[in-house]
């Protein structure tokens, strides 16, 4: 079954999750609005995505250090102290700085990336796929599939998450929200690696 953008953006609207969420929802239920509101309930996903406008003024400071080589420090907010101070909550700063750890990411996400940088890349990309002698609509397409690979190498919330590889670090941290019931956002991190 065919899910079409009117679809998508009327489930969006009516539960505020993400528009991948909303059509993912719509596919597991064969296109039954009724139950994707229901499907997406059960996943926490349209509340946490109403919570998002929230102030995360609280929460914790993360760390991990790896055989004293590489240390890492990573700011996780929620709404209360009383959610910074739960289990739930203290397992994903832990989580976010040994992901940080392993993964070396640059920035919290793509919006952090500086224009300049990216540019820069997405020229790359283009000559690379010109070398190809393919269409330059095709050459566009290869550039911007390698720009979202860039992505998740470079952005913290886009990488796959550690302990699970379907599943990127933004998804890992919107079930955490839905879980502890309040807007989880994560600020920023430090990374120092011995020698560097």
């Amino acid at each position: 079954m065919e899910i079409t953008a009117t679809a998508v953006k009327d489930l969006r609207e009516k539960t505020g999750a993400g528009m991948m969420d909303c059509k993912k929802a719509l596919s597991e239920t064969q296109g039954d609005f009724e139950k994707a509101v229901i499907w997406l309930r059960e996943k926490g996903m349209s509340q946490v995505a109403k919570r998002s406008g929230r102030s995360a003024n609280q929460g914790i400071i993360g760390s991990y250090v790896h055989s004293g080589k590489v240390g890492v420090l990573v700011e996780v907010n929620c709404e209360t102290d009383f959610v910074a101070k739960t289990d739930d909550f203290q397992t994903l700063a832990k989580e976010l700085a040994m992901q940080v750890a392993a993964s070396s990411p640059k920035y919290v996400n793509r919006e952090e990336v500086p224009a300049a940088e990216l540019e820069q890349e997405k020229a790359i990309y283009l000559n690379e796929a010109k070398q190809s002698g393919k269409p330059e609509a095709v050459q566009q397409k290869i550039a911007e599939g390698k720009i979202e690979s860039y992505y998740k190498q470079v952005c913290l919330m886009e990488q796959p998450y550690i302990r699970e590889a379907k599943k990127s670090v933004k998804q890992y941290v919107t079930e955490v929200a839905a879980k502890v019931g309040e807007n989880v956002v994560v600020r920023r991190f430090s990374r120092l690696q011995l020698g560097e």
